[in-house]
């Protein structure tokens, strides 16, 4: 006797990435965040906070502020939305929200890209506090364009958002999503060129440290410190590091998982 099998059923096909889906999902996780005040708070003002300690941590010498400022103002903002997104990305996955959202006509990119829309709004609004406060509250000097510090603050908080996004898709819980801070973060804290340039650091390590985005974050803000005009080592920083920011993006639409197992 022969018994029928039932075929397995087929992939749902890749959907393209629209504005509408991306706009609404970007909208949904603002509301959502809207509910939630302390998140808000957290990602808008703890980098405004650590740059308010840092600024009397080195009272006695402005200068050492002066120094690292610039650097911590970009660093600041990347560890702040690396930890909240991921975690508010994982809790979506667990919650059920991600394999609910899947099942309608919502793509990965959509997803993601809906995410990154408003996680990137948050980031705008925390970037431009922490350069005002940074500038003009607590006597930064920088000989550049306050504006070109405005923009690496801003892709380093956005590059942030995508690590955030990204690893997500590793973690099982809010425990691990937090653990992958020492392991993503930290060692491009350590050989980014904040504590001793990059040139003088062991080959091996110095090799690691090129292919790190941290470090053209770092770059980046030292020469708006140092410069007054637009340079070619700039614009290269601030390119490397927001396209390092689309790469993690895509890297995360392609691992997200709709659910935790």
């Amino acid at each position: 006797m022969s018994t029928a099998t039932t075929p397995a059923p087929r992939p749902a096909p890749a959907r393209a990435l629209t504005v509408s889906r991306t706009t609404a999902t970007a909208a949904r996780v603002l509301r959502q965040l809207g509910h939630d005040p302390r998140t808000i708070a957290m990602m808008v003002l703890i980098p405004c906070v650590m740059l308010f300690l840092l600024r009397y941590v080195f009272d006695g010498d402005p200068r050492t502020f002066d120094a690292i400022g610039a650097s911590l103002l970009g660093i600041f903002p990347l560890i702040t939305m690396f930890l909240v997104t991921s975690i508010a990305t994982l809790r979506e996955r667990t919650s059920g929200t991600l394999e609910r959202l899947l099942a309608l006509p919502l793509g990965k990119g959509d997803l993601i890209a809906g995410y990154a829309l408003a996680f990137g709004t948050l980031a705008t609004v925390q970037s431009a506090l922490a350069t005002a406060l940074a500038l003009w509250a607590l006597g930064l000097d920088v000989t550049g364009s306050p504006w070109l510090l405005l923009l690496v603050a801003l892709l380093d908080a956005l590059l942030g958002t995508a690590l955030g996004l990204f690893v997500s898709a590793f973690a099982a819980s809010e425990f691990q999503a937090v653990q992958f801070m020492p392991a993503v973060i930290f060692p491009q804290l350590l050989l980014c060129g904040l504590f001793t340039p990059r040139d003088t650091m062991h080959p091996v390590l110095e090799a690691i440290s090129d292919v790190l985005p941290m470090s053209y974050a770092v770059d980046g803000m030292n020469e708006v410190l140092h410069h007054t005009d637009l340079t070619t080592d700039f614009v290269r920083d601030v390119l490397i590091v927001a396209g390092s920011a689309l790469l993690v993006l895509a890297l995360g639409a392609a691992t997200l998982r709709r659910r935790t197992t």
